[in-house]
């Protein structure tokens, strides 16, 4: 069984200890062995295996996701983890519901793991896609783009927004985390930029708010002229520029495609993509930026610019991809 590690895990390893790349190559050695040793994570489709920091001299007790596929095993995660051993002060009822919540985690997995291990592998592959093109093509734009989360700071804004976040994008979230723009730029169709969780769950809030208020003034209303402006099922998910969240797109969870918002409260429109088709369109347009439709991608001085989201004043700086 071949296994794979990603880049930004091998940094995030390098990081942590001088013995963690060789445990992480351990690990991967046990794998290749007995790829189905981890146990179901909090994340559908990626199982999570633990390693002893004891076991070695400069390492941390370990906590690592991979996603495991018939020929294949690619680790996506990697971060260090508390001491196992119990806090001989630590409440029992609160250890208890520490434990209820992960067995109810693990309850909600999805019910076919097959569909899950085709969405991640959609997703990861249209990202990397678009990742790869950055890197060869684009290095700037490429090193804007933020590490991936990790599956406690993804399940604490579950908690915090109190929603569901579907798997396609703990999936991205996992891989990266936010875009901070290339130049001013973000990577993807009209220089629009993947929100960091952080500005994720400030947008939610400024849409529930202003929901909430319309909520009041629709009690005035007939039911014929109730605005709604945000529903609980939709996530911010990508925004108009790095620096810009006054609008983007939003993933309704209800539904799994993605829709615009604006903070200026105008009606929300249907993009009629789901987040695979968005970032799969995406890549296409970059490999054959002849074939493009919705946008055209170009370069200055090697960040990822779209002809659309192009200042009047940048036009004769932009080149042109072609291919």
């Amino acid at each position: 069984m071949k296994v794979e590690i990603q880049p930004d895990v091998r940094h995030i390893a390098a990081q942590l200890g001088a013995d963690v790349p060789y445990a992480l190559k351990a690990l991967a050695g046990q794998l290749a062995d007995d790829p189905d040793m981890g146990r179901p994570s909090g994340l559908p489709g990626i199982l999570s295996v633990t390693v002893d920091g004891d076991m070695f001299e400069d390492c941390p007790d370990l906590s690592v996701g991979y996603i495991r596929e018939p020929d294949r095993i690619e680790i996506r995660f990697l971060r260090a983890t508390p001491s196992t051993e119990p806090a001989t002060d630590a409440p029992a009822q609160e250890q208890a519901r520490e434990q209820e919540q992960e067995q109810e985690q693990d309850r909600d997995q999805l019910a076919d793991p097959a569909a899950a291990a085709v969405t991640v592998r959609e997703v990861a592959d249209a990202w990397r896609r678009i990742t790869g093109w950055l890197k060869h093509h684009a290095p700037n734009s490429y090193a804007a783009l933020r590490a991936g989360a990790s599956p406690a700071a993804i399940a604490a804004l579950e908690a915090d927004l109190d929603i569901r976040i579907p798997l396609e994008l703990q999936v991205l979230w996992l891989l990266t985390a936010g875009d901070d723009g290339g130049d001013g730029w973000g990577c993807l169709p009209g220089n629009r930029a993947l929100m960091p969780l952080d500005a994720v769950a400030a947008a939610y809030r400024l849409k529930m708010d202003a929901q909430a208020h319309e909520e009041t003034l629709n009690t005035r209303r007939t039911e014929y002229d109730r605005i709604t402006v945000w529903k609980a099922t939709w996530i911010p998910v990508v925004a108009s520029g790095p620096a810009d969240n006054a609008s983007g797109l939003y993933l309704d969870t209800a539904t799994g495609y993605l829709g615009s918002w604006s903070r200026y409260n105008d009606g929300p429109c249907d993009e009629l993509d789901t987040l695979v088709t968005y970032l799969e369109e995406a890549a296409d347009m970059l490999e054959a930026p002849a074939l493009a439709t919705r946008d055209k991608p170009g370069l200055i001085c090697g960040a990822l610019v779209w002809l659309s989201g192009i200042d009047p004043d940048q036009g004769d700086r932009w080149q042109p991809l072609t291919g």
